[in-house]
């Protein structure tokens, strides 16, 4: 029998988190797990995190790994919640360091306790029960992005979306147009029937979706379809990223989830802040 996947999408971030099991072992992992946050509030709650725990206890799941493919910049990760609540190791990939350095100093914050259990390098092996799940670096969108392959399925992050949408942006710190092509060929190099599961979804007129075949997406998706040379890619890419704004959450979202989704501590009154540099982040271009 081949790998379980069970998807749970959050309509306000669009993020789709995923429970991965192995049906012989009841081995499971969590990818990309929500903590649903308030910005007008300030207020977290584990309302997206709850829902994943009562499909690992509902079908007698034991969680094993806790997965990120990169650090989010759209929405916090419930992976220290999960952790505490069913147990399991959080794994991402080992250049993380490298954007723990870049926004520890971006936030004035250049000690960061990293908070996670694995760094993967790209073919490193999890198991997962009877399966196996393999680390695939596939840099660009950031420096540290991880796909994982499990059986037929390859969860992609934010490297690539549906086919109507296209392909992650490459302006972040670290990020790079080039990079981002290279890694999405990596992906569209596999079998034609291998399934592909994204981590967001941004549909225009139609229900959200999230799983899609490389064949499906060299024939349709709109950056990346067959035929679509590199320099073009990087003409297109940059050129769109270059009109984009900041993501909604990307303040409290990246000061977080570089700490493996870790909360600040208290201040001595018992509340926790979260830090916002005042005009740090460039607006987009508008010539």
């Amino acid at each position: 029998m081949t790998v379980a996947i069970h998807a749970f999408h959050d309509p306000a971030t669009g993020t789709v988190s995923y429970v991965v099991h192995d049906p012989a072992t009841r081995a499971a992992a969590v990818i990309d797990p929500v903590l649903d946050y308030d910005a007008a509030a300030g207020r977290t709650s584990t309302r997206s995190a709850d829902a994943l725990l009562a499909c690992l206890r509902g079908r007698g799941l034991s969680l094993q790994w806790i997965l990120e493919t990169h650090a989010h910049a759209d929405h916090l990760s419930a992976a220290p919640y999960l952790r505490e609540q069913a147990g399991g190791q959080i794994a991402i990939g080992e250049r993380i360091r490298t954007v723990q350095d870049t926004f520890g100093r971006f936030f004035n914050q250049p000690v960061i306790e990293d908070g996670f259990d694995r760094m993967l390098h790209d073919g490193d092996v999890l198991p997962l029960g009877d399966l196996r799940i393999t680390a695939l670096l596939v840099p660009g969108h950031t420096p540290a992005d991880l796909a994982y392959q499990v059986d037929d399925a390859v969860f992609v992050g934010d490297t690539l979306f549906m086919p109507d949408v296209g392909s992650a942006r490459a302006d972040f710190p670290g990020g790079d147009a080039r990079q981002l092509y290279r890694s999405v060929r990596r992906l569209l190099d596999m079998p034609p029937e291998t399934r592909l599961f994204v981590c967001h979804d941004y549909p225009q007129g139609r229900e959200a979706r999230w799983m899609s075949t490389v064949a499906e997406q060299r024939a349709g998706n709109i950056h990346m379809h067959d035929g679509v040379d590199e320099d073009s890619f990087v003409a297109m890419r940059e050129a769109r990223d270059a009109t984009l704004g900041a993501p909604a959450l990307i303040l409290p979202s990246l000061q977080v989830n570089i700490r493996a989704g870790q909360l600040p501590p208290p201040d001595s009154n018992g509340v926790s802040y979260l830090r916002i540099p005042l005009n740090a982040l460039p607006g987009p271009r508008r010539d």
